[in-house]
């Protein structure tokens, strides 16, 4: 005969659980997060996917996204709207870190209908650099360069737009 719990034990057991998963998911983004670098934004001297030179530079005078993702995660593809969505109102530049070369990262591109601009990252020296542990992560540099925010894993249009909003003006 199967053991019947009041609704008062059942709630406290559901919380519960509820709690254990935040905290397991409250914790892992911590770890992803531990070595992502704050302050001046690292040095970034490199090429877009059609060979076209890009630097941090260019981007000063207004807050940017710069988005790390993957052809092959699967959250950074739930967050492809959320990018598209940002990309229309604010500057981004995404890296893409471990999903082939030029050629591959295009195709990518193509199928899913993006038009983002990408600096290829085939070996993740740039995300090294940046200290991303895993994709997607995200950076919200302000006018002059500096890292305001920093985010692993899904972050919600939302999200992104409110600390790009923040970030504005900020010294």
């Amino acid at each position: 005969m199967a053991k019947k719990f009041s609704r008062r034990k059942k709630i406290t057991i559901w919380t519960a659980e509820i709690l254990f998963f935040v905290l397991v998911y409250l914790a892992i983004r911590s770890w992803l997060q531990q070595d992502m670098v704050e302050g001046p934004a690292p040095a970034l001297d490199a090429a877009l996917l059609d060979g076209s030179p890009v630097q941090l530079e260019q981007y000063q005078g207004r807050p940017v996204l710069l988005y790390f993702w993957a052809s092959w995660c699967g959250i950074c593809k739930l967050e492809q709207g959320v990018i598209n969505s940002i990309k229309k109102d604010w500057p981004v530049l995404t890296i893409a870190m471990q999903s082939g070369q030029s050629a591959d990262i295009q195709a990518y591109l193509d199928e899913h209908q993006l038009d983002w601009p990408v600096v290829p990252d085939p070996e993740g020296r740039l995300a090294q650099r940046y200290g991303v542990r895993g994709v997607p992560a995200s950076f919200i540099l302000d006018e002059n360069g500096v890292i305001r925010f920093q985010e692993a894993g899904y972050t919600t249009t939302l999200g992104l737009r409110a600390r790009l909003w923040a970030t504005q003006g900020q010294k």
